[in-house]
């Protein structure tokens, strides 16, 4: 690692040196004057500060003045003076005209009567995960409102399309085509029935399991060829949710149940079943999908959908945790009342 520094003294390269060297982690150290005795080489790379300019310049003044902010003052007189331990400051800096999201952990050291108090800084730049974050909650909001607004249409189309199958079939000679028109009026009245079930959903909240039930059934019904062969079955307690979170969970379910069908069961003569299960209980709810099939790939990359339900669980406040099945992929959202 590269050190910014300039032949610092035995005792000022005792602690606080052996710390800034052993870290990958940009830090800085200071003295009671917020002059800097030594910085870490990623320190200097972050921010575009030549290594030879660092050492020796009073933190406040480095780049072109970005570093001169009050709360950053603040917090090294705080942690100077001893009245305030920060373990994960966060702070909003413009550097290269964007903002950059830092987060600063200061620490005071007591390096001995000849140097006196120092400081150690580290500086944590989460610009670029705040804005994948912002990203996909961003996705999620849209996709959301998207549906809500649709919520209406959907249903009031799905009843037309429905009453067109029905009298199709009432009309049609063979009894071949009949059935076939029969069958297809039964998965759009599913269909329409999970719609009703949100946009009726009051303050006494959507049914899970009815809701979960229609859902994977409908997706069942609208891209499994085989159903002899290929199945998914559900497992959903008596839980009542808000429709704010049915939503959120229903579309964790969609993307994790589609996406089994589309890789778990690559091929139309696999065998297997998915299987969908939700309990809850007075310490939080558990929701579980599982496939036998072929597993995920050893170097598997995230996709879209893994963004999606990373933050729709982030939403939910629950974790996601994917385990191989043997044979299969199980994934598990658990939320805990307490968090």
């Amino acid at each position: 690692m590269t050190l910014c520094s300039q032949n610092p003294s035995a005792s000022a390269g005792g602690l606080g040196l052996a710390i800034v060297l052993a870290s990958s982690t940009p830090l800085v150290l200071l003295d009671g004057a917020f002059v800097v005795r030594a910085a870490s080489g990623t320190f200097c790379r972050m921010f575009d500060l030549e290594p030879a300019e660092v050492t020796g310049k009073a933190l406040l003044s480095l780049g072109s003045g970005e570093w001169d902010l009050a709360r950053l003052k603040s917090l090294l007189d705080a942690t100077l003076s001893g009245n305030a331990a920060i373990d994960a400051y966060e702070l909003d800096m413009v550097h290269n005209g964007q903002v950059q999201h830092l987060i600063l952990n200061a620490q005071r050291l007591d390096m001995g009567q000849d140097d006196g108090l120092s400081l150690l800084l580290a500086v944590n730049n989460v610009t670029d995960a705040r804005r994948m974050e912002e990203q996909k909650d961003t996705l999620v909001r849209e996709k959301q409102i998207l549906l809500q607004e649709l919520q209406h249409r959907v249903a009031n189309s799905l009843q037309i399309i429905a009453s067109v199958l029905m009298l199709g079939a009432r009309n049609v000679n063979s009894a071949e085509a009949r059935t076939h028109l029969n069958d297809a009026h039964q998965r759009v009245m599913a269909i329409a029935k999970m719609q009703r079930q949100l946009t009726t959903s009051g303050a006494e909240g959507v049914p899970l399991g009815t809701y979960l039930r229609d859902l994977c059934g409908s997706i069942a019904a609208s891209m499994i060829a085989r159903p002899d062969r290929l199945t998914i079955t559900t497992s959903i307690d008596d839980t009542v949710a808000t429709a704010e979170e049915s939503v959120s969970i229903g579309l964790i379910v969609t993307e994790l149940v589609i996406n089994a069908l589309k890789h778990a069961f690559a091929d139309d003569h696999d065998e297997g079943k998915i299987d969908v299960r939700f309990t809850s209980t007075p310490a939080g709810w558990t929701l579980a999908v599982e496939d036998n099939g072929r597993g995920m790939p050893a170097h598997a990359e995230p996709g879209l959908g893994t963004g999606i339900i990373d933050a729709l669980a982030r939403q939910l406040k629950a974790r996601v945790e994917v385990h191989a099945a043997h044979p299969g992929t199980r994934v598990v959202l658990q939320h805990d009342n307490a968090a």
